[in-house]
């Protein structure tokens, strides 16, 4: 009953729409800011970099997100008057055990996979570690990179699940919606610009996937540790010139990019893998009504609530 732990709050359904509203503006303004651009993303980055520093780039580009994740958390606390547990989990607690796994599962996933991949195609891959240039990075990354990826948690699979699903009385079209805006989010990334607009599935995919774990978990704590992990050990680990994340980190990635089968197999092979990895160890069941199955109103929730209450 994740979706409806937003029936603990004070319901107003316009209290959804302001911050999605006012993210999808901003969403859509950077992308035409960036297609009218008469110089490429990928130069523009380039440019910046040269002046500031890639640390001090990462830092201008988590911050916004960072403080994001206070806005929404904030907004849920005083606006909604619901608990930041309510927030993240159908549980009586948030499960920190749950995060910690998630993160520790696909970090040793994607260093086996990035190992893999220089050990068949080392041409495609220079050593860059600099002790000095990647302590500073070690520190920025590990702090602002999960405040950065928990705010896109708590935004698409928190605050607009649980409002969209009150609202449409379902639990497919939060799913759709979520992931698919999720997906756009991206769209102004310099790896869109540089492979084309294909490399979508993969993040559409991705939206799917956390979106996919939060309902059939009841709660964030899977996608939030899956996602911290999936940009932190991505930043520290290997970095290219095209990529969002520009870092001092231990490889380099001097391929030419291409979009291949490496963009789809994530969402076609490793993630659908995933999902029955969890199924097994959480004892996931009744896949139909957990991702199509209908939102209980306010009163059948209460009702429900009071009578586990009384069971306890």
């Amino acid at each position: 009953m994740y979706i409806e732990q937003g029936y603990k709050g004070e319901i107003g359904l316009w209290k959804y729409f302001i911050i999605p509203t006012a993210f999808i503006l901003f969403m859509i303004a950077n992308y035409v800011a960036t297609v009218n651009s008469p110089v490429s993303v990928e130069d523009t980055m380039e440019q910046i970099i040269a002046q500031f520093g890639s640390n001090l780039v990462l830092i201008m580009l988590l911050i916004p997100l960072a403080v994001g994740l206070f806005v929404v958390l904030g907004w849920t606390y005083l606006v909604h008057r619901q608990s930041i547990t309510s927030l993240t989990t159908s549980r009586k607690k948030i499960d920190w055990r749950r995060i910690f796994f998630s993160f520790g599962l696909w970090s040793l996933i994607t260093v086996i996979l990035v190992g893999i991949d220089i050990y068949f195609s080392p041409e495609h891959y220079v050593f860059n570690f600099d002790l000095m240039k990647f302590i500073p990075l070690a520190i920025i990354a590990v702090v602002l990179i999960p405040l950065q990826t928990s705010f896109e948690e708590y935004l698409f699979r928190g605050h607009m699940m649980q409002g969209l699903g009150i609202l449409a009385k379902n639990r497919w079209v939060p799913l759709v919606v979520t992931s698919t805006l999720f997906g756009l989010m991206h769209i102004a990334n310099p790896e869109v610009e540089k492979l084309g607009l294909g490399i979508l599935i993969y993040y559409i995919g991705t939206g799917f996937f956390l979106g996919i774990l939060t309902l059939m978990d009841e709660g964030l704590e899977l996608a939030l540790g899956f996602h911290a992990a999936n940009n932190l050990i991505t930043a520290l680990l290997v970095t290219a010139d095209w990529t969002a994340f520009q870092t001092n980190s231990i490889y380099k990635d001097i391929s030419e990019p291409s979009l291949g089968w490496d963009a789809l197999i994530p969402v076609f092979v490793i993630f659908p893998l995933l999902l029955l990895f969890f199924s097994k160890k959480y004892r996931w069941n009744n896949w139909k009504d957990r991702l199509f199955g209908k939102v209980m109103t306010k009163e059948q929730f209460v009702a429900v609530s009071d009578g586990e209450s009384n069971l306890a």
